[in-house]
């Protein structure tokens, strides 16, 4: 240190309050923003909780990496004032070695710090994932209709990785820049006053700066994730629907929409890009700017002889780890700023609750007790009306029906009359708006899920199969079901014959969503899985139409020859498919037409008869 430099105690006090104004300044100008940020991530944080050491390690790794790296333009000022201009090279070589062991001593660090910050931010994204993945399990289906299935893909991909990386930079830099950004300028107090100032002046215009921009693109960039959302959605419809689209040769305008969407999106991303790319550039010139000031006034108060060359070079130093840090600061923030956008929309997903409660209460519900004689009715729909989230008119209006225990019961209307939102509230997918949907005599809303689910089999429109063998897509009908056991749900579901000439027979690989396999070979197999459970309820929601005449009509009888009084709703655009059913009702717009058996219904329901008479024309004319 050379000699006459006026104590800088007095100016150090000065440097403390003003930073303490400046701390309070960032308060109030960021304090609603950090608020904010906040109450959206604390939330999820508690999925950090099994990796309390990881985040305290990976932070104060970094901390004793920054400590190191502050003591280096100390070493070069000693190297350049006392072993350079003194002319004493076993002192160069000696602080020359102090530097090596001070590089190591911060790899070291570092790397451990990596290893914890990594640690916990896959800990985190994994817990994070399975607790979205149960919450959303947990969702009804109005829920799930109303998110739609693009915008959960999402949530559960991308924005849980930025989130994951946002944990990840936060454990590593968030605490690291700031305290080497004044750490350094601390430092620049103890070697000289005057040219610390310097500092004071620039680093809360930096931080300004970066803020600023900071604030301005967070809003973008959740609209940014939002048209990712959009990009997906268009992409599986299309993807879902590329038969039917050049079926009826769409291809260029599913293009043409599909551009458009892709280019809105470019166009945000691009406009949000040129935001955080100002950081830079604008930091670059502030940072440049005290540089060169720095090694102005360093130069006059070298000439002055209050500092030696060796502290000028410290201060330059000094002055370019701030550079680096804040630009590292300045893309952290970035990534930092994504990860709350999609925090916020993980939070949104989490916050939607199930509009559909269940007891948990189990009632010792057996097959044999559920099939005594005497008991109520097997199902009960009374006045029941259904009207979807967001519809404007009601889907189901005052349905009103008995079915007794064993007997067959045949749904049929037109496209969109209601059929499968009828026997969607068997099982309760979803809840009536009015009346009560009853089984057994209790209504559904008072069983737990298990209990309902095990009396009611569904074999829903589209036949969805597993990726795995035949034989763990049928379990899913009963997990502990024995080889006889499957063996007889295919025979019954007349799948029997091409499942034994399948290579492995029931250990047969099946492809993702059966794409191994027919549309018919599909639909028996589901029905399969669903007659694996034996349940008191077996509702088939048009799950025949990819079946021809003769093996519907042998479905029918096998599955009438079963064991026990299986009640069986039969929803189906053939009257051929219903047509011996004990009750057949008939849906006409939501509205319930008519009920009873072909031949009342055939000579009464004009519904009926027109649908009956457009598939078998020869009977009409014959009566006429």
């Amino acid at each position: 240190m050379a000699v006459g430099r006026r104590p800088g105690c007095h100016y150090f006090v000065q440097f403390t309050l003003t930073t303490y104004k400046m701390r309070f300044l960032l308060f109030i100008v960021f304090g609603n923003y950090f608020r904010k940020v906040i109450s959206s991530m604390k939330k999820l944080l508690v999925y950090l909780k099994d990796y309390k050491k990881e985040t305290v390690l990976a932070p104060l790794f970094k901390m004793l990496e920054a400590t190191f790296e502050l003591f280096v333009p100390l070493v070069m000022a000693a190297i350049i004032d006392r072993g350079i201009e003194g002319g004493n090279v076993a002192y160069v070589w000696r602080m020359g070695g102090l530097l090596v062991a001070l590089g190591i001593i911060g790899l070291i660090c570092s790397i451990t710090a990596q290893y914890y910050a990594a640690k916990a931010a896959v800990g985190f994204s994994t817990k994070l994932k399975h607790a979205l993945f149960a919450h959303m399990q947990s969702l009804s289906f109005t829920e799930i209709d109303t998110l739609g299935t693009s915008t959960m893909i999402t949530r559960m991909t991308s924005d849980v990785n930025q989130a994951q990386n946002g944990v990840n930079m936060v454990l590593r830099l968030f605490l690291r820049s700031p305290f080497i950004v004044f750490g350094a300028m601390v430092m620049a107090f103890t070697i000289d006053v005057k040219a610390a100032f310097i500092f004071v002046v620039t680093i809360p215009l930096l931080s300004v700066v970066v803020f600023g921009i900071m604030m301005l693109t967070m809003p973008l960039y959740k609209k940014v994730q939002a048209g990712l959302d959009s990009i997906l959605g268009a992409t599986r419809e299309n993807l879902t629907g590329v038969r039917v689209i050049r079926a009826f040769n769409k291809e260029q305008e599913e293009i043409a929409s599909f551009e458009a969407k892709n280019n809105g999106l470019a166009h945000m991303q691009l406009f949000v890009g040129k935001l955080s790319a100002l950081t830079n550039p604008v930091t670059y010139i502030i940072i440049n700017a005290a540089t060169i000031l720095l090694l102005y006034t360093g130069a006059v108060r070298v000439n002055e002889g209050t500092i030696t060359q060796g502290e000028v070079v410290a201060l330059v130093n000094y002055m370019s780890q701030i550079l680096v840090e804040l630009v590292k600061l300045a893309n952290l923030i970035i990534t930092i700023t994504k990860a709350f956008a999609c925090a916020n929309r993980i939070q949104n997903v989490f916050e939607i609750r199930s509009s559909m409660e269940w007891t948990q209460k189990l009632t010792g519900y057996t097959t044999e007790t559920s099939a005594q004689p005497g008991q109520a009715y097997a199902v009960e729909f009374e006045h029941v009306h259904l009207a979807y989230a967001g519809a404007g008119a009601e889907s189901l209006s005052d349905i009103d029906f008995r079915v007794k225990k064993g007997e067959t019961v045949g749904i049929i209307g037109g496209t969109g009359s209601g059929k499968s939102s009828l026997v969607h509230m068997i099982p309760r997918f979803y809840d009536a708006t009015g009346g009560c949907v009853k089984v057994d005599g209790r209504d559904v809303r008072e069983y737990s899920m298990e209990e309902l689910r095990q009396r009611v089999g569904i074999v829903p429109q589209k036949a969805v199969l597993f990726q795995g063998t035949i034989k763990e897509n049928l379990l899913w009908g009963k997990g502990d079901a024995t080889e006889e056991e499957l063996w007889q749900a295919v025979e019954t579901a007349q799948a029997k014959e091409f499942v034994e000439q399948k290579d492995g027979k029931l250990a047969f690989h099946v492809a993702q969503a059966g794409r191994n396999l027919s549309g018919g070979q599909r639909q028996r197999l589901t029905i399969a899985r669903a007659l694996v459970g034996k349940p008191d309820i077996l509702i088939l929601d048009d799950s025949a139409s990819a079946l021809d005449y003769a093996t519907d009509a042998a479905l029918r009888q096998a599955i009438g020859r079963m064991e026990g009084a299986t009640t069986v709703f039969i929803v189906s655009q053939r009257a051929s498919s219903i047509r011996h059913a004990d009750q057949i009702i008939v849906l006409d717009d939501g509205e319930m037409a008519d009920i009873g058996s072909h031949e009342e219904l055939i000579g009464r329901c004009s519904v009926y008869q027109e649908i009956y008479y457009s598939q078998y024309p020869k009977e009409k004319e014959a009566q006429a």
